[in-house]
């Protein structure tokens, strides 16, 4: 008999389910399971004396979390909480798949410090099978699909570039070095070296969803070693202006799919309403900024600090934005040079490009990229990459139109959308103290 989800099982006809068991009351006379798939859960009742001895012998075996295949008859009953359903197993309708240990941590209890945390993680499988983080990931997933259909609908070429790469992506630091058989290799930072080359390769527009790695020892809520990027590059525009309008009608897009299929569910389970945004988001430059939390919040740090932006304005600039612009989102522009890559596009020696806030965290660079190729070689060459990148220069030598992009973590948007940890918000976690499971 071919297995149904139990969110398909029919009133009045046989069914064949199979999941985990979450609940088991195993009386004298009777017994009852709730099994647990992918999409619900569904309650078994078995009265005992209507069973041969071997049926029962399975269920005296049966432990928590073990998975079980139950075939029977699904019958309506207005008392069960669980869709006013209930499954009448037949007498030979009941298979133990693969038995379970006892639980090295409890499913469903909450993390309430680091340690209860890193045990979580220690069994992340085990973990992962809670109703909130099926949820998680069912919305990633639409996420991740609302964002890749928004941009396939507007002639966008979803590419996969390599991970190892013969030269630091960016700069010298923070990459992972490892042996490629007799010379060095490094994982890759972000693909944009690889996003430059599909313009230089007349692609016109891409994007890629793939892992990316850095080698910071960061140890906060919301950084990790390797994690999911969503990245965007497109030719043929007029200013890094360009590529803020495509983020915000990305981002907008987005939340509105998500806030109608999952709205509700965020609500009840993790306490935070999605509120779709507004266009065009408010747009600030650094300097100003600074300025902002200053007369408003009596912010201060020193002048060496305000090329760029502190951990505490950033998260005081979700305070401003509320106030000021009421909105969730927030660019901030005119960087300091040293604090931008090297193939950021400058205009009278400012860096092109913006950082984009939400809720008071950055989510995105995103910039113009300079595609003259002797303007690029002097920039790299002006932090001594000039070498390093000699590959990635070539690109720039037989044509390539001016283009611009962004990338944006996935697993940071999740974090956000649900007020959670970054290690909640990724299906494995990878820190500077982890590498299992």
């Amino acid at each position: 008999m071919k297995r149904n989800y139990i969110s398909e099982v029919k009133v009045g006809e046989r069914n064949k389910i199979q999941g985990f068991v979450e609940n088991i009351r195993n009386k004298s006379k009777m017994a009852f399971l709730v099994i647990k798939d992918i999409t619900g859960k569904m309650q078994i009742v078995i009265e005992k004396e209507k069973y041969p001895p071997e049926f029962l012998a399975k269920i005296d075996e049966l432990t928590l979390q073990s998975v079980i295949t139950v075939e029977g008859e699904v019958v309506a009953n207005d008392y069960v909480k669980l869709n006013g359903m209930e499954m009448i197993p037949d007498t030979i309708g009941l298979e133990i798949e693969s038995k379970a240990d006892a639980l090295p941590i409890q499913v469903d209890s909450k993390a309430d410090n680091e340690s209860d945390i890193n045990l979580k993680m220690d069994y992340r499988w085990i973990d992962l099978r809670t109703d909130e983080n099926t949820l998680i990931f069912k919305i990633q997933t639409y996420m991740v699909k609302a964002m890749r259909d928004f941009l396939t609908e507007r002639n966008f070429l979803e590419i996969h570039s390599p991970k190892m790469i013969g030269a630091a992506s960016e700069s010298g630091a923070n990459v992972f070095e490892l042996k490629y058989f007799d010379r060095k290799a490094y994982l890759a930072q972000s693909p944009q070296f690889y996003k430059q080359m599909a313009m230089a390769s007349g692609f016109d527009r891409i994007f890629e969803v793939g892992p990316v790695f850095r080698a910071e020892k960061s140890f906060t809520s919301k950084h990790t070693t390797e994690y999911t990027s969503f990245d965007l590059e497109m030719s043929y525009i007029e200013s890094f202006h360009d590529v803020m309008k495509i983020e915000e009608d990305l981002l907008t897009c987005m939340l509105e799919r998500i806030n109608e299929k999952f709205g509700k569910e965020i609500k009840e389970k993790f306490g935070l309403e999605i509120i779709v945004p507004k266009t065009p988001f408010p747009v600030i430059k650094l300097k100003d900024l600074y300025a902002e939390l200053e007369s408003r919040y009596g912010y201060t740090v020193p002048d060496s600090e305000k090329d760029d932006l502190t951990t505490e304005a950033e998260q005081l600039s979700y305070k401003l934005s509320k106030e000021k612009y009421d909105h969730e989102f927030l660019f901030v522009t005119d960087y300091d040079k040293n604090k931008r890559a090297f193939y950021h596009m400058r205009e009278n020696d400012i860096p092109q490009g913006y950082d984009l806030l939400w809720r008071g965290v950055e989510i995105t660079t995103g910039a113009q990229r300079e595609h003259r190729y002797e303007i690029l070689k002097n920039q790299a060459d002006e932090i001594g990459l000039g070498e390093d990148v000699k590959f990635y220069l070539e690109f720039f030598k037989y044509g390539c139109p001016p283009h611009g992009g962004f990338a944006i973590g996935v697993d940071r948007l999740t974090m956000l959308l649900m007020g959670l940890h970054i290690k909640d918000a990724m299906f494995i976690f990878r820190g500077p103290n982890r590498l299992n499971p």
